[in-house]
């Protein structure tokens, strides 16, 4: 398979002197967690992310003193130890989630993301 047969297209970008808001107002109307920057000649410039975007916006010193729990998903969707990869993955892409905790008997015995998704589809195509 060809990396055409599973890529987005048409591309949606941003320019370098697009505001952030306006960027982060793109990103939650497509659904989508990045856009490519291109210049006015439509040369790739960079990437921009929602994570990078986030980083930027945290107020400096204010995050030292906001528990966890001010930020933390309550709703959590989990995986169990003996789900086909398939079906956890289906479920991380339906639920629009990076990781999901691994549950074993209610205890949590792990953490799979979407990085080990990448790897396992890099692995099993080399």
């Amino acid at each position: 398979m060809e990396i055409r047969e599973i890529m987005k297209s048409p591309v949606i970008a941003v320019t370098p002197e697009e505001t952030i808001g306006k960027a982060l107002e793109i990103m939650y109307r497509e659904n989508i967690n990045g856009m490519p920057v291109l210049d006015e000649n439509e040369a790739l410039v960079g990437i921009v992310v929602r994570a990078d975007i986030y980083r930027f916006l945290i107020d400096p010193g204010h995050y030292k003193s906001c528990p966890v729990e001010w930020v933390m998903t309550k709703n959590v969707v989990k995986a169990h130890a003996h789900e086909d990869v398939i079906e956890v993955a289906k479920r991380l892409r339906e639920k629009d989630v990076i990781a999901l905790p691994v549950v074993e008997e209610d205890k949590v015995v792990g953490i799979v993301s979407i990085e080990d998704f990448v790897d396992l589809f890099i692995e099993t195509n080399q």
